[in-house]
């Protein structure tokens, strides 16, 4: 597989936002997001196999008793990976909490049960609107997480609406409602959530808050 970085942090988004966390950046992505902040990760990146991964996050995870379980496979998108698969069987035999962040554009039906699938719908703001694989709405169970990333109040409504229209609550148990960083004020978007007692989660990126909004490998 193809490999940006793989480094330690604090988990930024979702509900495991604030917990340590071992990332491995994966290189490649077939959308173009308007908003994109890791945009450096569509090209280059290095080569490397599965066990060579698995040995660099057991390297930044550390040992039993004092070891960071958790471990998040991002991108660029990782679904395109040939060897994703493999990784996660390891990273699971290895007692790791697995997240996936991903576009939810291709099918997921394929990932183990453990994995937590965190998916971003694209709103139209994105610039890839309607880039949901069909199918992957009925292979989410409720451990699962669905992230709608909000520019302004056309997307707002646009993912209030989607969020009744197929009765996402129903699905999963957590649906998260994200301003793009520095377009969208957090307060203008916690007025509308509040206006339609909508049951979401406000998501903000917390890492862009503890460092500098630009800050790669954090």
């Amino acid at each position: 597989m193809v490999v940006t970085e793989i480094f330690k942090s604090i988990q930024g988004e979702s509900t495991y936002a604030g917990r340590p966390c071992i990332f491995v950046r994966l290189t490649g992505c077939n959308l173009r997001c308007r908003w994109c902040d890791t945009a450096y990760a569509f090209y280059g990146g290095t080569r490397m196999g599965v066990e060579e991964v698995l040995a660099r996050v057991r390297e930044f995870a550390g040992e039993d008793g004092a070891r960071i379980p958790l471990v998040e496979l991002t991108g660029g998108e990782p679904m395109l990976q040939p060897d994703i698969h493999a990784l996660i069987e390891k990273l699971l035999a290895e007692r790791y909490t697995v997240l996936i962040e991903t576009s939810g554009e291709r099918y997921l039906g394929s990932l183990p049960p453990e994995v937590i699938k965190i998916m971003d719908i694209k709103c139209p703001g994105s610039g890839e609107g309607g880039t949901l694989h069909p199918k992957n709405l009925g292979v989410l169970d409720r451990k699962d997480e669905i992230k709608f990333v909000i520019a302004d109040e056309a997307d707002y409504g646009w993912a209030r609406d989607f969020l009744r229209a197929h009765r996402l609550t129903d699905i999963v148990d957590t649906v998260i409602f994200s301003p793009v960083f520095g377009e969208l004020e957090p307060r203008v978007l916690s007025e509308w959530i509040l206006r339609d007692r909508l049951p979401v989660r406000l998501g903000l990126q917390l890492h862009k808050f503890i460092w500098e909004p630009d800050t790669r490998g954090v």
